[in-house]
């Protein structure tokens, strides 16, 4: 159970190189702990291997032959208690589309509303 959110892991999952950075840093810079992965197989690697992730913070729209709605969700069936959060600039998903209680932040976003969206999401019961 997450008593205080700052003391949660994040797996971030971001193919932008760039965008990934700046995600990490900003949420190291605010005092979680990061992990990061370019895609999903990547991520799903990492999750598989450790059991600290707290949360899956991932893009939607990723190359290869899984993009991060279904990442969210094989990682939901796997881990229930992990809590995630999409993004996206292109698609909104809907309610239906989304994995349970699985929280959305629409790009472009400011440094602050991702602290806060990821702090929110950690927060949930």
């Amino acid at each position: 159970m997450i008593t205080i959110a700052h003391n949660a892991t994040v797996l971030v999952v971001e193919d932008e190189g760039l965008v990934r950075l700046d995600t990490v840093d900003t949420l190291r810079d605010a005092g979680f702990k990061v992990v990061e992965a370019a895609d999903a197989g990547e991520a799903l690697d990492i999750v598989a291997g450790r059991d600290d992730i707290d949360m899956l913070f991932t893009d939607i729209n990723m190359p290869g032959p899984m993009d991060g709605l279904e990442l969210a969700r094989l990682v939901h069936a796997r881990h229930p208690s992990m809590r995630l959060l999409l993004t996206s600039g292109i698609v909104r998903p809907t309610t239906g589309e989304m994995p349970d209680d699985g929280q959305f932040l629409s790009k472009p976003y400011t440094p602050e509303a991702m602290r806060q969206a990821v702090t929110a999401t950690l927060g949930r019961p």
